[in-house]
Protein backbone atom coordinates (compact mmCIF):
# COMPACT_ATOMS: atom_id res chain seq x y z
CA UNK A 1 0.00 0.00 0.00
CA UNK A 2 1.51 3.11 -0.79
CA UNK A 3 1.37 6.70 1.02
CA UNK A 4 -1.11 7.96 -1.01
CA UNK A 5 -3.76 5.68 -0.62
CA UNK A 6 -3.11 5.18 3.55
CA UNK A 7 -3.79 9.10 3.31
CA UNK A 8 -6.80 8.94 1.45
CA UNK A 9 -8.26 5.67 3.61
CA UNK A 10 -7.70 7.82 6.81
CA UNK A 11 -9.23 10.64 5.30
CA UNK A 12 -12.30 8.11 4.47
CA UNK A 13 -12.25 6.77 8.08
CA UNK A 14 -12.09 10.73 9.49
CA UNK A 15 -15.38 11.42 7.53
CA UNK A 16 -17.04 8.13 8.12
CA UNK A 17 -16.64 8.82 12.08
CA UNK A 18 -17.25 12.04 11.49
CA UNK A 19 -20.72 11.30 10.20
CA UNK A 20 -21.29 8.81 12.69
CA UNK A 21 -20.74 11.42 15.52
CA UNK A 22 -22.99 13.35 13.73
CA UNK A 23 -25.55 10.72 13.28
CA UNK A 24 -25.16 10.01 17.30
CA UNK A 25 -26.00 13.93 18.31
CA UNK A 26 -28.85 14.30 15.84
CA UNK A 27 -30.72 11.32 17.24
CA UNK A 28 -29.80 12.56 20.71
CA UNK A 29 -31.40 16.11 19.88
CA UNK A 30 -34.55 13.95 19.02
CA UNK A 31 -34.09 12.41 22.05
CA UNK A 32 -33.86 15.45 24.20
CA UNK A 33 -36.78 16.90 22.34
CA UNK A 34 -39.06 14.29 22.86
CA UNK A 35 -38.16 14.58 26.52
CA UNK A 36 -39.45 18.33 26.39
CA UNK A 37 -42.50 17.50 24.51
CA UNK A 38 -43.32 15.00 27.32
CA UNK A 39 -42.74 17.49 30.13
CA UNK A 40 -44.80 19.81 28.16
CA UNK A 41 -47.32 17.85 27.90
CA UNK A 42 -47.31 16.43 31.65
CA UNK A 43 -47.28 20.61 32.40
CA UNK A 44 -50.71 21.31 30.90
CA UNK A 45 -53.20 18.66 32.87
CA UNK A 46 -51.55 19.68 36.48
CA UNK A 47 -52.41 23.45 35.73
CA UNK A 48 -56.11 22.80 34.20
CA UNK A 49 -56.47 20.57 37.72
CA UNK A 50 -54.79 23.49 39.39
CA UNK A 51 -56.88 26.01 38.18
CA UNK A 52 -60.08 23.40 38.80
CA UNK A 53 -59.27 23.20 42.78
CA UNK A 54 -58.50 26.91 42.86
CA UNK A 55 -61.61 27.99 41.87
CA UNK A 56 -63.83 25.09 43.53
CA UNK A 57 -65.50 27.46 45.55
CA UNK A 58 -67.35 28.77 42.22
CA UNK A 59 -69.28 25.47 41.48
CA UNK A 60 -70.59 22.47 42.71
CA UNK A 61 -68.96 19.14 41.84
CA UNK A 62 -72.15 17.29 41.32
CA UNK A 63 -73.87 19.66 39.15
CA UNK A 64 -71.08 19.94 36.66
CA UNK A 65 -70.10 16.06 36.77
CA UNK A 66 -70.96 15.84 33.66
CA UNK A 67 -68.24 17.98 32.60
CA UNK A 68 -65.46 16.87 34.40
CA UNK A 69 -65.42 12.95 34.11
CA UNK A 70 -64.72 13.92 30.38
CA UNK A 71 -62.05 16.40 31.14
CA UNK A 72 -60.32 13.81 34.23
CA UNK A 73 -60.01 11.19 31.68
CA UNK A 74 -58.93 13.28 29.29
CA UNK A 75 -55.98 14.56 31.90
CA UNK A 76 -55.41 11.24 32.46
CA UNK A 77 -54.97 10.41 29.16
CA UNK A 78 -52.35 13.38 28.98
CA UNK A 79 -50.48 12.03 31.50
CA UNK A 80 -50.19 8.51 30.57
CA UNK A 81 -49.28 10.15 27.12
CA UNK A 82 -46.54 12.05 28.42
CA UNK A 83 -44.86 9.64 30.91
CA UNK A 84 -44.43 7.48 28.29
CA UNK A 85 -42.82 9.89 26.11
CA UNK A 86 -40.41 10.88 29.14
CA UNK A 87 -39.24 7.06 29.89
CA UNK A 88 -39.15 7.30 25.57
CA UNK A 89 -36.53 9.90 25.33
CA UNK A 90 -34.50 8.29 28.70
CA UNK A 91 -34.09 5.46 27.08
CA UNK A 92 -32.95 6.75 24.50
CA UNK A 93 -30.91 8.97 25.71
CA UNK A 94 -29.36 6.23 27.72
CA UNK A 95 -28.51 4.48 24.95
CA UNK A 96 -27.11 7.11 23.00
CA UNK A 97 -24.53 8.11 25.89
CA UNK A 98 -23.29 4.03 25.51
Amino acid sequence: MNPADKSELAANLDTMTFNEVQLVLAEKRTALSTLRTGIAIFAFPLSVLSVLIATSKSYNFSEVLHWMIPLLLLNLGLIVLAIYLIVLAFRRIRHYDR
